[in-house]
C-alpha cells in the first residue's frame, strides 16, 4: 500500500474508486486500523460515484510512530495537570494534509468514534476543505454525554497482551462486548478480524496517546454551532462505548445536521446496515452539490 507524507507524518493508505470522483475519506477510531474500514464497506461508498481513501492515523497500524513523544499521563491530562502529546486537531492536520499530499482541493470526511471526534475538528478548524461530514457513532466532548459503560470501559483500560493468543482473545472479548446485539458477528469473523489487526500492526502505545488527545482536546459544543455543512449524524441505539446521547449532541449542535439512529447497533459497523449508514453517508453528500458546493 502508499504513503503520503502529510503534515510532516508518513501516513499509510489505500484507495477505492476511479480518481476522476469526488474524493471521500474515511477517519478510523481510538487504535483503529484503516482496515477496521471493511474492503467491501469501502468498495460499496466507490459504487456510489467516490474515489474513496481510507488510512491509518499517527500512531497506529503503518502510519510514523511517535515513541519519542512518551508515554502521556492519562489521569494527570484528565485532571488538567498534565498535557497531552498532541491533539485532535494535530490528528484534523494530518487529514488535511493527506489532502494536499493526494492532490484534494477538498472532500467529503466521514470519521467513526474517535475518528468523528477528528472530522468534528476538521470541521471546525478547515471549513473551506470539506464538502460534507458524517459523523458515526461519535460524540461532542462534553462530558455529560456519549458516556462509556464500565464493561466497555474495561476493555480500554485492561494491560496490553503479553502474546499473540491473548491479544486475539481479548480483541473477540472486547468485539463481544462493544458490538451490536442486534448485528452480532460469528466467531469466525471476529478471530479473523482480531489476527487481521495483531499481524499487521500491534502499538499500544499509539493508542495511549490518542487516548490522551480525546481527553484533552475538551467540548466542541459551541464551535460546531458555527458550521454551516452538510451532516449527518449516525450512531447506534445500543452503544455501550459511546452512548447514543453523544450522537444526538452532536445531530443537535451542528445546525440541520441530519440524525440516523439505527436499533440494534453497538459500536461497530455490520455487514447487514452498510447499505443504510452509506446511504446516510450519501444523502450528506448530495446536499452538498445542492448546496452549491463543488
Amino acid at each position: 500500500m502508499p504513503r503520503a507524507l502529510a503534515n510532516g507524518l508518513e501516513l499509510e493508505y489505500d484507495t477505492f474508486g476511479d480518481a476522476a470522483n469526488p474524493p471521500l475519506v474515511l477517519v478510523m477510531g481510538l487504535g483503529a486500523q484503516m482496515v477496521t474500514w471493511e474492503t467491501g464497506f469501502c468498495e460499496l461508498i466507490a459504487s456510489r460515484g467516490f474515489f474513496v481513501v481510507r488510512f491509518d492515523n499517527r500512531d497506529i497500524g503503518l502510519s510514523a510512530y511517535l515513541d519519542e513523544l512518551g508515554a502521556p499521563d492519562l489521569a494527570g491530562i484528565s485532571a488538567g495537570q498534565a498535557s497531552a502529546p498532541y491533539l485532535l486537531s494535530d490528528l484534523a492536520d494530518d487529514t488535511v494534509g493527506l489532502f494536499d499530499a493526494l492532490g484534494f482541493a477538498k472532500a467529503h470526511v466521514v470519521g467513526a468514534s474517535m475518528g468523528g471526534m477528528v472530522v468534528q475538528q476538521l470541521a471546525i478548524d478547515h471549513p473551506d476543505r470539506l464538502l460534507s461530514l458524517t459523523s458515526i457513532m461519535s460524540t461532542t466532548g462534553d462530558p455529560t454525554v456519549g458516556h462509556t459503560s464500565p464493561a466497555a470501559l474495561a476493555t480500554l483500560t485492561r494491560p496490553p497482551a503479553a502474546t499473540r493468543e491473548e491479544a486475539i482473545e481479548q480483541s473477540i472479548a472486547s468485539y463481544r462486548t462493544t458490538g451490536s446485539p442486534g448485528y452480532p458477528a460469528t466467531d469466525e469473523y471476529l478471530r479473523f478480524k482480531a489476527a487481521r489487526g495483531y499481524d499487521r500492526a500491534q502499538h499500544p502505545m499509539g493508542t495511549l496517546r490518542q487516548a490522551a488527545a480525546v481527553v484533552a482536546s475538551g467540548d466542541r459544543t459551541e464551535a460546531l454551532r458555527s458550521l454551516r455543512l452538510p451532516t449527518v449524524v449516525v450512531h447506534g441505539d445500543s452503544d455501550p462505548m459511546i452512548d447514543v446521547s453523544g450522537g444526538k449532541a452532536t445531530a443537535a449542535a451542528i445546525p440541520d445536521a441530519e440524525l440516523v439512529v439505527i436499533p440494534g447497533m453497538g459500536h461497530d459497523l455490520p455487514e447487514p446496515l452498510w447499505p443504510e449508514i452509506v446511504g446516510a453517508i450519501v444523502r450528506a453528500t448530495s446536499r452538498s452539490y445542492q448546496s452549491g458546493q463543488k
